[in-house]
């Protein structure tokens, strides 16, 4: 099977996972950390703004069940592009919006998405489409919160992302 990596973050990380599992043909959804200045951060780490980091989902699928394209639109129906720096209730730099791509060629279809995106919007999207630097997975009492600990989504999830 061949298996391709995004990484995406829309605010809190625990509701971005949950709408990508919800994906056919996304086989892993991981709750982590991308692009900040520290090694292994933790989750105390991020939350002091020091480091740098946005809480993100990165997804592993399969794209000849799944396309990039269709994974960037999930990311842009699950949370408000134009907010800068939070997510509803969620403030703080970790909660930006942002797309990070691998290859010239995510990057190319996250910017056409981003420009389809801004005119359906009123307000200018915020969400930065920046290379991959190394993601740090998050703490194991993350993954998969909703399943583990029940409650609701902290995200919107409309039906149309299933």
């Amino acid at each position: 099977m061949n298996t391709q990596t995004a990484t995406f973050a829309a605010g809190c990380f625990w509701g971005v996972e949950a709408a990508f599992r919800q994906v056919p043909g996304v086989l892993d959804a991981v709750s982590g950390y991308i692009g900040g200045n520290a090694e292994n951060p933790t989750y105390r780490q991020v939350c002091s703004h020091t480091t740098g980091h946005a809480e993100a989902v990165e997804v592993t699928f399969d794209p000849a069940i799944v396309s990039y394209d269709r994974l960037l639109d999930v990311f842009w129906q699950i949370h408000d592009p134009t907010q800068l720096n939070r997510q509803g209730p969620d403030v703080g730099d970790q909660y930006r919006s942002a797309i990070f791509t691998y290859g010239e060629e995510q990057a190319r279809a996250a910017t056409a998405s981003r420009d389809r995106e801004q005119t359906k919007l009123k307000r200018p999207i915020v969400t930065q489409i920046l290379p991959a630097p190394r993601f740090w997975p998050a703490e194991e009492y993350h993954q998969r919160y909703f399943e583990k600990n029940g409650g609701a989504a902290c995200h919107i999830i409309p039906e149309r992302v299933r």
